[in-house]
């Protein structure tokens, strides 16, 4: 029972990712008045459904919240980040998209806003349109990037970056939490036989002593609750070296290193990367502000690509319309931001980096941050495997009872 226990409460942490249950008539109408503790449980739905869904799925929003909080928030600031990515790189990498879609841009709007005028230009003045913006291109996109790093903590909001992220993807959270603690799962699992068997032989030495029927029972909710307790203490505590006890330091501790190679290797590649950055930069809640900033960086190019020509231009097709043509260049134009930034190839060369950044970081660490970092977004959620370790071995001990009596 003690390697059933721990076995289950580790199954339980990670699945099922989605809730599976079955619909009880009156609990839809029960739920909203239910202690709050009790509705945010992965038993119970909104909708009159009672089931399961693993822990870790369940708790996607907060967990990654209190990650973000007392781990990645230590690593470094988005500036950090983004500083990481290579900007130079990023500019240039942008520049080459835009060159390749400028003509394309300039044609469809210059069609769309005034095709009497393009029509009428003559061939030799619309390539050199053409030349002039291309030209100006680079110290534009690198006036762009200049500008998102200077402002990136106001544009790009991180901790919902990763909230968002996770909450949609749950079972990369299980993922992260699987890769990093596979070994110290695998012990828990172990240490429930490791400790039950032991405690057996102590149960069964009481009940000589104490023959009543409750003795199993409570017997039983002791010895699911303790192993299960004891079984996370020495995942990750002590912090420090603690020579007059058997397994000295928290287990993760010892695997410092192999851990923040996997966890630096889990962030740059799935979670803080190019593309993820530049999507919340381009759609996430504060997405105005960087089209803004796009817009006004792109803006003054039609005037300087219009050059000498330009007081004639506004003559010949009035002020109003050549600034539509203007801000009709500036919102075309931010379309190149979501081809460069959603370059899977880019952003895979460009995680190195942001890899090499956090491990670094990492191992700097202490070991009360590096713990915390690992453990905090699991700790309040931890009674819940103490719970069901102790529900099992009443149910053991129960079930010792209906068959062999006391």
């Amino acid at each position: 029972m003690g390697y059933i226990t721990n076995w289950t409460g580790v199954l339980m942490l990670f699945r099922p990712i989605r809730f599976h249950g079955i619909r009880v008539p009156g609990l839809r109408i029960l739920f909203p008045v239910l202690p709050r503790k009790v509705r945010v449980l992965p038993l119970f739905r909104y909708d009159g459904r009672i089931g399961w869904q693993g822990i870790v799925p369940s708790r996607a929003d907060k967990m990654a919240s209190i990650s973000m909080d007392k781990g990645l928030a230590k690593i470094g600031s988005a500036s950090d980040f983004y500083r990481e990515l290579e900007p130079d790189k990023i500019a240039a990498h942008l520049a080459t998209v835009a060159q390749n879609e400028i003509r394309d841009v300039v044609e469809q709007i210059m069609q769309q806003e005034n095709p009497q005028l393009w029509h009428d230009l003559p061939p030799v003045i619309k390539e050199a349109v053409f030349a002039r913006v291309r030209a100006q291109l680079p110290g534009i996109v690198r006036n762009i990037t200049d500008e998102i790093g200077e402002n990136v903590d106001q544009l790009l909001d991180a901790k919902m970056m990763v909230i968002s992220y996770f909450g949609r993807n749950p079972e990369l959270l299980n993922e992260l939490f699987l890769i990093m603690g596979k070994k110290e799962l695998k012990f828990m699992q172990r240490f429930g036989l490791y400790f039950g068997l032991p405690m057996g032989v102590v149960l069964f030495g009481i009940l000589q002593v104490l023959p009543q029927w409750w003795v199993l029972p409570v017997g039983g909710v002791i010895i699911g609750w303790v192993a299960n307790y004891i079984g996370i203490e020495m995942i990750f505590e002590p912090v420090r070296y603690k020579k007059w006890l058997p397994w000295h330091q928290g287990l993760l501790l010892k695997r410092k290193g192999e851990v923040t190679e996997l966890y630096s290797k889990m962030i740059s590649e799935k979670v803080i990367t190019l593309q993820n950055i530049g999507n919340e930069l381009l759609t996430g809640p504060r997405s105005d502000r960087t089209l803004k900033l796009l817009e006004d960086s792109l803006r003054p190019a039609v005037d300087r690509a219009v050059g000498p020509a330009r007081a004639a231009v506004r003559i010949a097709i009035g002020s109003t319309e050549y600034d539509n043509i203007k801000a009709s260049v500036a919102t075309e134009a931010t379309g190149f931001a979501p081809i460069a930034f959603n370059d899977a190839e880019f952003s895979r060369q460009q995680s190195s980096r942001i890899y090499t950044f956090i491990s670094e970081q990492m191992k700097r660490m202490g070991p009360e941050d590096f713990t915390e970092m690992l453990r905090s977004a699991i700790k309040q959620d931890e009674w819940l495997l103490f719970f069901h370790g102790g529900a099992l071995g009443l149910f053991a001990g129960l079930l010792h009872l209906a068959i062999f009596g006391v």
